[in-house]
């Protein structure tokens, strides 16, 4: 799946997305399982938004994403702060040729764009084949209760003077998954006026107890499973599943 045009309109869109958050919860996941080592490769790094920020805390930062837009709008951004950040355009289920790293990410619900069973076990195996050993495994994906009852047949509206948008949900063809059908209208600078775009995205999230079996099946020890940014383990209205996995 590539973000296409979407690439272009992402940040704008996402500027209040608590990037900081996710940072927090590395450096408290690092610590808690003495990871001192300071190379992590974030997968799915997206526009470079996560991954900049873990370079100004000290993080030695690979970059990985599937879409070549998205990886341009990363390298412009980390060019324009002067900062060294290596990005790579891979498929995250066909990991090959990055070396070691002392932590791998996940975050962002960028594991869930993954349509099959398959695809997800063949990204945690390459994981695992890129982590130091006692390296941390560290990723977030939504949780079925997000999909099935905030997401599905829902309609999200968007509009100010720079970018508006229609996000119409709907059922996907596997179990606890969704299609989101996204419609913007982005204004022109230089001629005042809308230009439509249209992205089709698919998202699927599977139990907690599947993904936590296909990871010990993969070679993790599974230490901690939380939820929406704290300490505490999911519960039934949990949106967001934190995994902290460490390679065997």
């Amino acid at each position: 799946m590539s973000y296409q045009q979407f690439a272009y309109i992402y940040d704008y869109l996402m500027k209040d997305v608590p990037y900081d958050s996710w940072v927090e919860f590395v450096q408290a996941q690092a610590d808690k399982h003495a990871v001192s080592g300071r190379e992590l490769l974030d997968l799915g790094c997206g526009t470079g938004e996560l991954s900049l920020r873990l370079l100004k805390e000290g993080y030695s930062v690979t970059g990985i994403d599937l879409s070549e837009d998205m990886l341009f709008m990363a390298r412009e951004k980390a060019e324009n702060e002067g900062l060294q950040l290596p990005l790579y355009q891979q498929d995250m289920s066909e990991l090959q040729g990055l070396g070691s790293f002392d932590i791998i990410s996940i975050f962002c619900d960028s594991l869930n764009y993954l349509e099959t069973e398959e695809k997800v076990i063949s990204t945690f195996k390459h994981v695992r084949e890129h982590l130091r050993e006692d390296g941390l495994f560290l990723f977030d994906v939504h949780s079925i209760f997000k999909i099935t009852q905030i997401f599905l047949n829902e309609t999200f509206t968007y509009n100010d003077e720079e970018v508006s948008y229609i996000w119409d949900c709907f059922p996907g063809e596997e179990p606890n998954s969704v299609e989101h059908e996204l419609t913007f209208f982005v204004r022109d600078d230089e001629t005042g006026q809308y230009e439509r775009m249209e992205e089709l995205h698919h998202q699927r999230t599977f139990p907690i107890l599947t993904l936590e079996n296909w990871l010990k099946e993969s070679g993790f020890e599974v230490m901690d499973i939380t939820a929406d940014f704290t300490d505490v383990p999911p519960g039934d209205l949990s949106e967001r599943i934190f995994f902290t996995c460490k390679r065997k």
